[in-house]
C-alpha cells in the first residue's frame, strides 16, 4: 500500500494500489480509470470498506514475481478480498461494485485493455461464487470512483459529473 494517501479518514487509492479500512466515516476515493478498473467492497455490518485500483489483468510470465502485485487484477482482486475477511468481512454480506474498463488509449482495438480487465474481474467473481452488485464499464471515457465508508454508497465522476451506481433505487436508475 505504498502508494495510499491517507487524510483524516479519506483515502486515496493511486494505480496499483490497494486500501481497505474498518472505519465508520470517510471515504475512499481513485481517480484516472481508463482502461484500470476498481473494484469496491463493503460489510455494510461491521462498516468494512476497501477499493482496488488494478491496471492489467496479469502479471507478464516473464516477469517472475511483480514488484507491484496489485496492478494485476489476477493478484489484487484476491488480496482485496483476503484483506477484508482478515478485519472481519463475511463474504455473504459483502457488496461489490466496479468501474473503469474504458477503451482510451488503442484507437486500433488491438489491446483491448479494458476489456482483458473487465473479463478477468467477471471470471474471478464467478469462480467464487461473488456478484457485482453494480459496476460502471466500458465506454470511451475516464472515471473517478469514491466508496463513501458511512453508508456504503459508490458513485462514480465521468467528466466532472458525479453519478451514484449503488444503491439503485427502485426504478432502476441510481
Amino acid at each position: 500500500m505504498s502508494q495510499l494517501s491517507n487524510t483524516a479518514d479519506n483515502y486515496t487509492v493511486a494505480i496499483g494500489d490497494i486500501c481497505v479500512v474498518g472505519s465508520r466515516r470517510g471515504r475512499i476515493v481513485t481517480h484516472a480509470l481508463g482502461s484500470c478498473v476498481a473494484v469496491t467492497v463493503f460489510d455494510p455490518d461491521l462498516r468494512i470498506g476497501g477499493m482496488l485500483h488494478f491496471m492489467l489483468p496479469v502479471p507478464v510470465e516473464s516477469e517472475g514475481a511483480p514488484a507491484q502485485p496489485w496492478c494485476y487484477g489476477s493478484l489484487g482482486v484476491p488480496a482485496l478480498f483476503k484483506t477484508a475477511y482478515a478485519l472481519g468481512a463475511e463474504k455473504r454480506r459483502l457488496i461489490v461494485c466496479a468501474a473503469g474498463a474504458a477503451e482510451l488509449s488503442d484507437a486500433s482495438g488491438n489491446l483491448q485493455i479494458g476489456q482483458r480487465n473487465k473479463t478477468i474481474l467477471r471470471k474471478l467473481l464467478w469462480k467464487n461464487d461473488v456478484a457485482l452488485a453494480a459496476e460502471d464499464v466500458g465506454g470511451g471515457l475516464a472515471r473517478s470512483m469514491e466508496l463513501d465508508l458511512t453508508t456504503g454508497t459508490v458513485s462514480v465522476r465521468i467528466q466532472g459529473a458525479r453519478k451514484q451506481i449503488w444503491p439503485v433505487n427502485e426504478a432502476g436508475a441510481a
